[in-house]
């Protein structure tokens, strides 16, 4: 993937499972009208209550949505929690859409690496290094951009402002500051940090677009900032993206018969919570560090690692890399993880598969029931995922009291 090599500075949120559950439990009586009413309100650095501060364990699923969303049930109705849990939804609506256009993931990249390649000398090069220091002079925008390189965080609010400043004020490449942010985020999710780019841009919803309001931004941070000459008019980016819907990919299958070693990445790091996974035999369980790049995976890998181990009660290991991983599972005929969604892990195990393949181990993936349920509503917008809400939170907990679904 095209990205800035980055130090990500550990989350200040949980990443191991057991202090996520705990943050959960903690968060879940407040998830009703006191997020609500206070959710867009960006009090700074280290002052992020009012969210559940969860979204660096959603990433990588150490927890899982439905666990977040039966837990936030528990204290409120469906409509109490709407707001929130409306936002656990859109994290599954923007994967959901891009697995059905991964051209637009490769067209971001290629895009990417255009733009890289005109920045050198170009009329908008100071500006960018000045944007990616945070030092426009843009009162908000320079703060946001400081706490992001600190903390590796950053409100879900101001991470808006920030992409429409960086769009329609700075006009600069949209791609870049998507490459920027998703460099920095301990939460960094390819489909949802390129996509909602795209959102503030105009891009996904044609007639749509986020303009930043200095007046609303004073408010929003109750006075912190006051920025002045923001743009007052929305030029959308020229984007010749219109990659057509595909069929979603199906699971490469799984035969629960066979000995098999387990992958762990990034992607799905509570596989050992499945039931119908979790009654599966693993004789090891493998994380490549190559995909891990940051201290902050790091920590939620070898928590998984552990959890995983201990549940199947064989070693649990890491190794350097995807190739050293197929030399660990040499013997075993299966090698089986949890489906990779669009971007670089799934790249990097589209190319590995044809190698394992060769050595005489087959790669098989596990894809979860909630997306398998909820990802065919995904294809337009938001809110046609939106509508179906109830009846998927309905089946989904349903489901979940008894064993938990896989296809492929």
């Amino acid at each position: 993937m095209i990205q800035q090599m980055v130090h990500r500075p550990v989350s200040p949120f949980p990443l191991r499972r057991d202090d996520a559950l705990r943050r959960l439990r903690a968060f879940a009586p407040h998830a009703g009208r006191d997020y609500a009413r206070l959710r867009n309100i960006d009090h700074g650095p280290g002052r992020h209550t009012a969210v559940s501060g969860l979204s660096a364990a959603l990433r990588r699923r150490v927890i899982s949505e439905e666990e977040v969303i039966a837990a936030v049930l528990d204290h409120h109705d469906l409509d109490t929690a709407q707001s929130f849990i409306s936002e656990v939804f859109w994290r599954t609506y923007w994967k959901g859409w891009l697995e059905q256009r991964p051209g637009v993931w490769h067209r971001y990249l290629a895009d990417c690496a255009a733009a890289r390649g005109t920045l050198e000398g170009s009329a908008w090069q100071s500006l960018y290094h000045r944007a990616c220091g945070g030092e426009t002079g843009i009162d908000g925008f320079d703060q946001w951009v400081a706490e992001l390189r600190a903390t590796g965080y950053l409100h879900n609010w101001a991470r808006m402002q920030l992409a429409s400043i960086w769009v329609f004020t700075l006009r600069l490449p949209w791609v870049l500051g998507a490459a920027f942010t998703l460099a920095h985020f301990v939460d960094g999710d390819p489909a949802s940090n390129t996509l909602s780019w795209r959102w503030v841009a105009g891009l996904h919803t044609p007639g749509r677009a986020y303009l930043a309001d200095a007046e609303r931004i004073a408010a929003m941070t109750q006075g912190r900032f006051h920025p002045q000459g923001l743009a007052r008019e929305i030029l959308v980016p020229r984007d010749g993206n219109m990659s057509p819907v595909m069929p979603l990919r199906s699971p490469r299958a799984f035969d629960p018969a066979l000995p098999s070693a387990l992958l762990l990445t990034p992607e799905d790091l509570s596989l050992e919570t499945l039931p119908s996974l979790g009654q599966a035999f693993f004789a090891l369980v493998i994380a490549p560090q190559s995909l891990f790049p940051g201290e902050a995976d790091l920590i939620a890998g070898q928590d998984a690692l552990d959890r995983a181990g201990a549940h199947w009660g064989c070693p649990a290991i890491w190794v350097p890399d995807l190739p050293q991983a197929a030399e660990a599972a040499r013997g075993l005929p299966q090698m089986v993880t949890g489906f990779a969604t669009v971007g670089p892990v799934r790249a990097a195990l589209v190319g590995w598969a044809a190698d394992l393949a060769g050595q005489g181990i087959s790669l098989a993936e596990w894809r979860r029931a909630w997306d398998e349920t909820c990802w065919p509503h995904c294809h337009r917008g938001f809110f046609a995922l939106r509508k179906q809400i109830p009846t998927l939170v309905a089946s989904r907990l349903d489901r979940a009291k008894g064993q938990e679904g896989m296809r492929g």
